[in-house]
């Protein structure tokens, strides 16, 4: 159901009221002759209408207008025919969410309005799903990336001066792509529903993301081994963990524990000491023993005779009396030998019995000691115990870890591959649309191609592809790239827009362009542009509206049979403060 806008005031009388026709009208800033060079038309308030035709059509206005109408308490009207009905829709800036609409008793509101004083009353977020659904017939409970009315009107009415007149496929510069793309269908008549599904994958590719960053930031946190392995690394890692678990288990299983382990353990190590001592004294005495018996070999007894015999034979002849001395000190001396030897038979017999006596401690202790071994490879420490268990625990917890990871990356696999196969199948669902749809298609480029050959006398080019990530559109004229043919693309891509949705039975039929979209325009394009919104929107019977600045006017290039001042609703001029929209200058405008 299209919507007329037919005037836009105020509740103070310094604003200039405006009043609209269906199809073309010009609202024009006038440069005088008393204006001085000092003098500008910025700040006349062109811009500031449509930013209020916008704001009485659900939208937001600036911070700097908000501020400067809500202390001035201004209430701003405008007056709309809407599903055939005149209405009023007043938004106030005490109570901005709110709009009152006077009028419309007749019409069918998708929601139905509270009663006020004289007038039905909606919130903003009510107002713009009623202009949603009356005017591109959009549902009443939108899903998540369905088409917004905001969005959709943001084509029709571009009121940012800065970003609206980027691209003709976005409003803003910050758009989403999502957004371009399901908003761009909904406008050719494409489906638009291709392109909500293609951020939904886009979405799930996301999670997806999420998930592998969260398992990877787990394992750095917990499972150090498991970083960065394939699924096949951590399965061969599953199976060798889970024999030594296995192994673990059988070990704990046989596993004896004494409750006097340390002390038995303490036993068995005193008694090897008291061992090795024992050994150590053996060893000594088998040492003095071998000792002793040299010395018993060494002792030997010499004769008087003998020593006779020696002293003779180099000359000496000793008298009988020392002879008789000698043979009394030989008996000396063996007595002396034998004694000795004696001694030294005694000290070998006690050394070796106490030998003997060592040997059989030893054997004593040795038996009692592998006794205590016997117990200690039998049986075990209740620490040890626990402390085996506690690894046999913690080599469980680590093969649960890289079971859970070996799930979520074969979880992540499947769904890598699921998406795939979902964007394959997305894309062929796409591409038969397409087909189905080259009727329409056909349609939106050769309007594209006449708008830009009307302008420059060669076809221009709108191209609409389906790519790996969804739908991709472009626009091309000859010699594109300077400012003046960019503006020119948004303009041939507008016009093209409403040709398409004047047959519409819910279209907003309106199109409103600032001055700005004329920057950098050859004055013979600025001329042609403008007949030809001219005769589409009379022809097609929807509304055009643009501002524009009087000297930029490009008037000896219109045809003979065209008069631009018949099209003029309101004239804001430059010379006095009172001159603008307003009434009064603001900073910039």
């Amino acid at each position: 159901m299209p919507v007329i806008i037919r005037r836009v005031y105020a509740n103070s009388n310094s604003f200039k009221v405006t009043e609209f026709e269906p199809g073309f009208n010009v609202v024009l800033a006038v440069r005088t002759k008393e204006s001085t060079k000092t003098d500008t038309r910025n700040g006349l308030g062109k811009t500031t209408l449509i930013a209020i035709i916008n704001f009485c059509l659900g939208g937001n206005l600036d911070k700097k207008l908000s501020a400067v109408f809500k202390e001035l308490k201004w209430e701003f009207f405008c007056d709309l025919t809407l599903n055939g009905q005149d209405i009023t829709v007043l938004r106030q800036f005490d109570s901005k969410s709110i709009i009152a609409v006077y009028g419309g008793e007749d019409i069918s509101w998708p929601i139905p309005p509270e009663k006020g004083n004289g007038c039905l009353i909606f919130t903003q977020k009510q107002w713009n799903l009623v202009l949603g659904t009356l005017l591109f017939d959009l549902s009443i409970t939108p899903e998540k990336y369905f088409p917004s009315y905001r969005s959709l009107v943001s084509y029709c009415i571009r009121h940012n001066p800065k970003e609206s007149y980027l691209s003709p496929f976005e409003h803003h510069k910050k758009q989403a792509e999502w957004d371009k793309q399901v908003h761009n269908t909904f406008l050719l008549n494409l489906d638009w529903r291709d392109a909500v599904e293609w951020q939904v994958l886009k979405d799930k590719k996301k999670l997806l993301g999420s998930l592998q960053k969260t398992s990877r930031e787990a394992s750095e946190a917990g499972i150090s081994f498991g970083i960065n392995k394939s699924i096949g690394e951590l399965r061969t890692l599953r199976i060798r963990l889970q024999s030594q678990i296995e192994e673990e288990s059988r070990n704990l299983e046989n596993y004896n524990v004494h409750p006097q382990y340390k002390d038995i353990q303490s036993q068995a190590s005193s008694l090897t000491k008291e061992i090795h001592d024992l050994a150590d004294e053996n060893i000594s005495d088998e040492k003095l023993l071998a000792f002793y018996a040299e010395n018993i070999e060494a002792e030997q007894d010499v004769s008087a005779s003998e020593i006779t015999e020696l002293y003779e034979s180099i000359g000496v002849h000793f008298p009988n009396a020392v002879h008789k001395r000698l043979e009394e000190a030989e008996v000396f001396h063996r007595t002396v030998i034998e004694n000795r030897k004696k001694f030294l038979e005694s000290e070998i017999n006690q050394i070796k019995r106490s030998i003997e006596s060592r040997d059989q401690i030893i054997d004593q202790k040795s038996s009692e000691r592998a006794r205590l071994f016997q117990v200690l490879q039998t049986h075990g420490a209740l620490e040890e115990y626990t402390q085996l268990q506690r690894i046999h625990l913690e080599n469980v917890e680590r093969l649960n870890q890289i079971a859970g990871q070996i799930e979520v990356l074969t979880n992540i696999e499947e769904q890598r591959i699921s998406l795939r196969i979902e964007e394959d199948a997305l894309r062929q669902k796409a591409r038969l649309d397409y087909e189905n749809r080259l009727t329409q298609i056909t349609e939106a480029i050769s309007l594209f191609n006449e708008n830009s050959r009307f302008l420059y006398r060669s076809p221009g080019s709108l191209i609409i592809d389906i790519e790996k990530k969804g739908f991709d559109f472009k626009v091309e004229i000859e010699r594109s790239g300077s400012t003046g043919i960019e503006n020119m693309k948004i303009f041939c891509y507008d016009l093209m827009l409403a040709e398409i949705w004047s047959q519409q039975k819910h279209s907003p039929k309106i199109i409103i362009h600032d001055n700005i979209i004329f920057n950098g325009v050859d004055e013979r394009q600025v001329a042609l542009a403008l007949e030809l919104a001219a005769q589409k929107s009379e022809d097609l019977d929807f509304q055009y509206i643009c501002t524009l600045n009087s000297d930029e006017i490009p008037y000896s290039d219109f045809s003979e049979d065209f008069s631009l001042d018949d099209k003029v609703r309101l004239t804001l001029t430059d010379t006095t403060p009172e001159g603008g929209l307003l009434g009064f200058r603001l900073s910039s405008n």
